[in-house]
């Protein structure tokens, strides 16, 4: 099993210039619903940041995705399982937030399938998605997706909530220039990898976000209830890692 993780980064200096783009739309770019919008938090979960989203989402009475760190996780795994008792989705971010690109096709593996096991530890569940930090899936962490049975996604339209610059207001008018229905929305509710305190722009930006995608007659949630439309369609973690693993012989 790891002899084909191994052959798979013989490409492994290249997927980000060929693998992502090819893939970027609409698989990874996580289309759904056309009536639907995915709410998607990464990096997380912190105690300083995380609950004060739990709040916030509550008061809306929206559910969303959080792509959780494994490192921040084992920290605060109560604030895991009070993220999966509000009703929200926990997804994979890796262990912690460096580049794929940057480890080996084992050390990578070895770290998704710690964070898999300790998210279905805390919360009971398994977890469905792959978001890598960065926006990079290299070739190895593709194939590691098919083994781990996740599917990668990444957005199709974000904030740039993390720069010390961002208000919340500059977050709403960054991501509705690109919001559309069957969207997914990519925010931080921590600043793990990001200016300190940033991870306020995106807090601050939630309350508006979800009255514009209610005004435009778009439901919003986590990706579970997103996929069900164009996602379905879609190769899943397992068939893009089979044709990553190939292309890698």
């Amino acid at each position: 099993m790891i002899g084909g993780l191994a052959a798979a980064a013989l490409v492994h200096g290249a997927p980000a210039a060929f693998f992502v783009p090819q893939l970027r739309t609409p698989r990874l770019a996580g289309r759904g619903e056309f009536g639907h919008v995915a709410l998607t938090f990464d990096d997380g979960p912190k105690p300083e940041s995380t609950p004060r989203f739990l709040r916030v989402l509550e008061k809306l009475d929206v559910r969303a995705t959080f792509f959780v760190l494994g490192r921040e996780l084992a920290a605060a795994p109560e604030l895991g399982q009070e993220i999966a008792a509000a009703g929200h989705e926990i997804a994979v971010h890796g262990w912690d937030h460096r580049c794929f690109l940057r480890r080996s096709p084992k050390a990578l593996h070895d770290e998704l399938a710690h964070t898999v096991d300790l998210i279905e530890l805390v919360t009971g569940t398994r977890p469905q998605w792959l978001r890598a930090p960065y926006g990079v899936f290299s070739a190895s962490a593709l194939v590691s997706a098919r083994m781990l049975g996740l599917q990668p996604v990444l957005w199709s339209t974000w904030g740039f909530d993390w720069t010390s610059r961002a208000t919340p207001r500059s977050v709403v008018r960054t991501v509705c220039r690109k919001l559309t229905g069957g969207g997914t929305i990519l925010l931080h509710d921590s600043d793990v990898a990001a200016a300190p305190g940033a991870w306020r722009s995106a807090l601050g930006a939630v309350p508006v976000l979800v009255s514009e995608c209610r005004e435009r007659g778009l439901a919003v949630g986590p990706l579970r209830e997103h996929a069900s439309g164009v996602l379905r369609g879609l190769e899943s973690g397992v068939e893009i890692g089979r044709r990553v693993e190939r292309a890698g012989r």
